[in-house]
């Protein structure tokens, strides 16, 4: 089973939907560019953008992890994590009143991912 491909396609529709967030939110305020002042779009922009900028590198990780053979079992904590710690870190960073919690266990989650990927890569490089 391609599970790399799997948690792509899983968290596809998490980044898209952060992606119409934004842009409902900037088509109710007539915004086009920037979030024009308003706290409730720069908010929305932040979950989309840092989804953007963990999201490729788990995935990388993860594809190349199981190019090396990585055991499935491994690929798919690595999978999870990642999937957990995105949703967590979103949910908690979306609402107007920061949920830190969700937040710092969504981003602890994240980082573990890309340890344990990052790890498994180099076990499978130099293995």
């Amino acid at each position: 089973m391609p599970i790399a491909a799997l948690y792509a396609a899983i968290l596809t529709p998490v980044f898209l939907a952060l992606s119409v967030r934004v842009v409902l939110r900037r088509n109710s305020l007539a915004t086009i560019i920037g979030d024009g002042g308003d706290a409730a779009l720069r908010r929305r922009i932040r979950v989309h953008g840092n989804f953007c900028e963990y999201t490729p590198m788990g995935l990388i990780l993860l594809a190349l992890a199981e190019s090396l053979a990585t055991p499935a079992w491994a690929l798919h904590v690595a999978g999870l994590a990642l999937v957990a710690g995105r949703l967590l870190h979103a949910y908690g960073v979306s609402q107007l009143a920061e949920i830190i919690g969700w937040r710092i266990v969504g981003m602890a989650a994240t980082f573990a991912s890309l340890v344990v990927s990052a790890i498994a890569c180099l076990i499978g490089a130099i293995g």
